[in-house]
């Protein structure tokens, strides 16, 4: 009996009376998210395409109708393409109306439209269309399984440079960054202006919404892009399917510290510089801090504005001709002021040629005695040379001569 209750599998209260259903294979296509208003009867089964047999309440009781405005730049191109626009439109038997005169679209549902979440999708590709968004790619929006997702970025960063940097590195050099998240999260990203719009899946435009906040945040799309890159290869192991995938990612960490943990790592480095200044037996490093002033309430004296000096000086009284005549007055007398200095520094140059050069002193009685007697005692003479080699010095010069 033992043996059989170690044999047998823990089971989880909470568990105890789930059954494996016979019918709930991985060949079954099955869909997560619950759709209100396209249940069926089979709940978890895939969804099949809403047709006009699924309206089974008929004629909607009110017209629901969207409209957005659209800027001046966008009026030649969705004049041309308005017709691909209404065709698409028509399959769903929605109206739409192109309004040139106030710059603006509008769709609105008719008494053939079957579909509720038609006009919401119609409502999407109009705004769209006029975030810059070509039509053979806003037609998508129209079919379930694509979302769409307008991000604004322009109230993000307020310097304008700034602002145009971070934008441009969502793109990359030659739309390399936009193209790998692009590819990793297989939605359609387009960056216009001060906004972005994204199409694709639900859980994709989750991830491309994080992308792009960060990077307007200072974090380049290349950590995020990383990170995707990981989880796709971590995904196709069914052995990590029901595990955590912290430990696999990447942490990285923040550069740019605050001002407190530049200190704290500053005083850090000194402390353990100065404990291996005294193992060395040397003097720790001292720190002069700069000397506080002393705390006065009252704010420093307003420094006198430039019209506040013209009027003590009495020039902001004067006439435009007296100004003029004084601005010239100053001028002459600042250039004769440099003249005079160039003319004494040219005088100065001159004089030094005519300088006397420094002579040596001619030798002194006592010096003249000293250099004798050291001649007489040790046989040199007064240059430092033995007498000898003097003599044949001279006389290699008369042999040389003579040859």
């Amino acid at each position: 009996m033992a043996a059989q209750d170690q044999d047998e599998p823990i089971v989880n209260k909470n568990k105890r009376f789930r059954k494996d259903k016979p019918w709930d294979t991985d060949d079954i296509d099955q869909w997560v998210c619950h759709c209100l208003l396209r249940t069926t009867t089979h709940a978890r089964w895939k969804i099949d395409k809403f047709t006009d047999a699924d309206n089974r309440g008929g004629t909607f009781l009110e017209e629901s109708s969207f409209a957005t405005l659209f800027p001046k730049y966008r009026e030649k191109y969705l004049r041309e393409s308005w017709g691909a626009v209404t065709r698409a439109l028509d399959a769903h038997y929605v109206a739409c109306t192109l309004d040139l005169i106030h710059g603006s679209m509008s769709v609105r549902t008719t008494r053939k439209t079957y579909d509720p979440y038609a006009i919401l999708k119609a409502r999407d590709m109009i705004k769209l269309l006029a975030r810059g968004v070509a039509v053979g790619q806003a037609v998508k929006i129209l079919d379930d399984g694509v979302a769409c997702d307008i991000i604004k970025i322009g109230n993000l960063v307020r310097n304008k440079e700034r602002f145009v940097k971070r934008r441009q590195r969502i793109i990359g050099p030659d739309g390399s960054t936009l193209k790998a998240i692009e590819l990793l999260t297989q939605c359609y990203v387009l960056v216009q202006g001060n906004t972005v719009s994204v199409m694709g899946p639900h859980k994709s435009l989750k991830e491309v919404r994080r992308i792009i906040l960060d990077c307007m945040r200072n974090i380049h799309p290349i950590y995020r892009i990383k990170e995707l890159m990981i989880k796709r290869e971590l995904a196709k192991d069914p052995n990590l399917a029901n595990e955590s995938w912290v430990r696999f990612l990447p942490k990285f960490r923040r550069k740019h510290l605050k001002t407190s943990e530049k200190t704290a790592r500053k005083n850090e480095r000194l402390e353990t510089k100065n404990a291996e200044r005294e193992a060395a037996g040397l003097e720790p490093v001292k720190t002069t801090k700069p000397q506080k002033k002393p705390y006065t309430p009252f704010p420093p004296a307003q420094r006198p504005r430039k019209i506040d000096l013209q009027l003590e000086s009495g020039e902001y009284f004067l006439k435009p001709k007296e100004k003029k005549r004084r601005e010239e007055h100053e001028r002459k007398q600042k250039a004769c002021a440099q003249q005079t200095e160039a003319t004494a520094k040219r005088r100065v140059e001159r004089a030094e040629a005519f300088v006397a050069p420094v002579e040596a002193a001619a030798p002194t009685v006592e010096e003249k005695r000293k250099r004798k007697r050291r001649e007489a005692e040790g046989g040199v003479d007064g240059d430092g040379v033995p007498r000898d080699e003097r003599g044949r010095k001279k006389k290699t010069k008369r042999t040389g001569d003579g040859s």
